[in-house]
């Protein structure tokens, strides 16, 4: 079954659910902001699609931290998921998983595929 991982309250997470629902797709929702996410999976999903697509540098929890916690988040693969674990919020929404498969970010196009 599809997994969509994120934060309920995101408008980029209301339009994909709004999505799934009129495709008839079911699927299973994480929360990260209330069940949190879990080193594994961070490292699978920096594995499949990259730091540069996962990590979210616009939104304000990024902008939030000091250029010295930015550079030690970037220093390497371990303190980037240690972030991305304890800021959840930096983590681009929502991350659909389908057979091993990452949508990262609202892609209509791309979960229109998924059916």
């Amino acid at each position: 079954m599809l997994k969509i991982y994120g934060i309920k309250n995101c408008s980029s997470m209301k339009k994909a659910f709004d999505l799934l629902t009129e495709l008839g797709i079911a699927y299973d929702f994480h929360d990260y902001k209330k069940q949190g996410i879990d080193a594994e999976t961070v490292k699978t999903w920096l594995d499949q699609v990259g730091q540069d697509i996962i990590l979210n540098k616009k939104g304000t929890t990024w902008k939030k931290l000091t250029e010295a916690e930015q550079q030690h988040a970037l220093s390497s693969e371990t303190n980037l998921i240690e972030t991305l674990t304890t800021h959840t919020s930096m983590i681009k929404r929502p991350i659909i998983e389908s057979d091993d498969q990452y949508i990262v970010g609202f892609n209509e196009d791309a979960i229109r595929i998924l059916k």
